[in-house]
């Protein structure tokens, strides 16, 4: 049974940084290729970074070089690092494969705010 669980979000003021985590169980999480996605009320979930099995790395036009997403096998963890945080990152954050399982987790709310 797919289990995701993400954390690490909370409230930050502009151009702070967080560091979210996801712990997938389940799976074998080593085969892999892991994205992190993010929700505002009223919108699709979008893409915004992935990291495929062998640490290729690719990110969406909003976030690219602000954002840097990372995995450790030996931990089933994927991460995403957010430097210089906008108010527009303001969202629910999910992590699932790239081609998502049907299973989400519960995500993890950033607010970007002053």
């Amino acid at each position: 049974q797919v289990q995701l669980v993400e954390s690490g979000g909370g409230l930050v003021q502009p151009g702070g940084s967080l560091r979210l985590s996801c712990a997938a169980s389940g799976i074998n999480f080593g085969i892999h290729n892991m994205g992190w996605y993010r929700q505002v009320p009223g919108k699709q979930r979008e893409l915004v970074a992935r990291v495929t099995v062998s640490g290729f790395t690719n990110y969406g036009d909003a976030v690219k070089g602000r954002f840097t997403i990372s995995r450790d096998n030996t931990k089933n963890t994927v991460y995403l690092q957010m430097n210089s945080l906008k108010p527009e990152d303001t969202a629910v954050y999910y992590c699932n494969r790239v081609n998502p399982f049907s299973t989400w987790g519960q995500g993890t709310q950033v607010t970007v705010s002053s």
